[in-house]
């Protein structure tokens, strides 16, 4: 884990005018603002694709059903904790919209613990609707797509990643990422994890409510059909990212974010460079799963 300290401080100092790069004992992430299930990102750390985007474009695949208990077992990790960015079950949930997951998988003698949150678009008002997932539904599914961070939630060594006023192009993952790949040119490296934007505004972006009925063939198409917010701090973001594809069709990067003011989504980045503050928790992976790769990719 040290060698890759190194490696990401650079990532940032080229895009951050204030860094600090180290590793430190995970803080209790049951405790504010955090709130998650278990209380570290330690044991065992893996990730995963489920599914992709052309389930989702250019016309969605409904029948694309997953769920976490069953994605904890296809990583030889059952009882995992699981994190990332994905979509909801449109089965389950009746509609369309964005998953922050944080599921504590079930395994012998205890039940699955399911503290993930959904934001969709609010048809009162167009506006953004974060809910608790759990305070409606009782399962661990989701559907389509997820990038996925799992272990074993333990307490343990992370790397911590400070960063203030960003002075570059790149996001916080943008930035981690891009450099991991500069760096190793020959090999894929994979971090997960979750970061706070302490301070500042992030643009994101919430999928509507019902499927688009019309083919989504390019990226304009697509920005057309989502729904762009910007939206406030503190918010709380769950991040997988891949240096680079080792030929299993790996979505690179995928961040969702949600918060306790009722905000959330796909995350892109700060929309307010000159106060932004992030603080984050990462650990490199051991293993990469593909679970249901697409046949087709996608050029979106």
């Amino acid at each position: 884990m040290d060698k890759q300290l190194p490696v990401l401080q650079k990532g940032l100092k080229n895009n951050f005018a204030d860094v600090q790069v180290c590793v430190v004992d995970c803080p209790d992430l049951t405790e504010d603002p955090f709130r998650f299930p278990v209380k570290g990102l330690c044991g065992s750390p893996r990730i995963t694709d489920v599914g992709g985007v052309p389930y989702l474009v250019p016309l969605v695949k409904v029948d694309k059903d997953y769920n976490m208990n069953s994605v904890s077992k296809d990583l030889e990790l059952p009882g995992a904790f699981i994190l990332g960015a994905g979509a909801v079950s449109s089965k389950t949930v009746g509609m369309n919209a964005e998953l922050m997951p944080l599921v504590l998988t079930e395994a012998e003698g205890r039940h699955a613990v399911n503290s993930s949150w959904i934001s969709s678009i609010n048809p009162a008002d167009g506006q953004c609707l974060l809910e608790k997932y759990s305070d409606q539904f009782s399962d661990c599914n989701f559907g389509l797509l997820a990038n996925l961070y799992a272990c074993e939630g333990k307490p343990g060594k992370v790397i911590e990643v400070r960063a203030k006023i960003r002075t570059g192009e790149e996001s916080l993952v943008g930035a981690l990422r891009k450099n991991m790949e500069k760096h190793y040119p020959d090999k894929s490296m994979a971090l997960g994890g979750t970061f706070i934007i302490q301070k500042g505004k992030a643009k994101i972006h919430i999928m509507p409510r019902e499927f688009s009925a019309c083919p989504l063939n390019t990226d304009e198409e697509v920005n057309q059909w989502l729904k762009h917010f910007e939206v406030s701090a503190p918010l709380i973001c769950q991040s997988v990212m891949v240096s680079r594809d080792p030929g299993l069709d790996l979505r690179v990067e995928h961040t969702h974010c949600f918060s306790y003011h009722g905000e959330g989504g796909h995350y892109y980045t700060d929309t307010t460079p000159d106060i932004v503050e992030y603080l984050g928790y990462f650990l490199p992976a051991e293993f990469v799963y593909r679970i249901d790769r697409p046949e087709k990719t996608h050029n979106i």
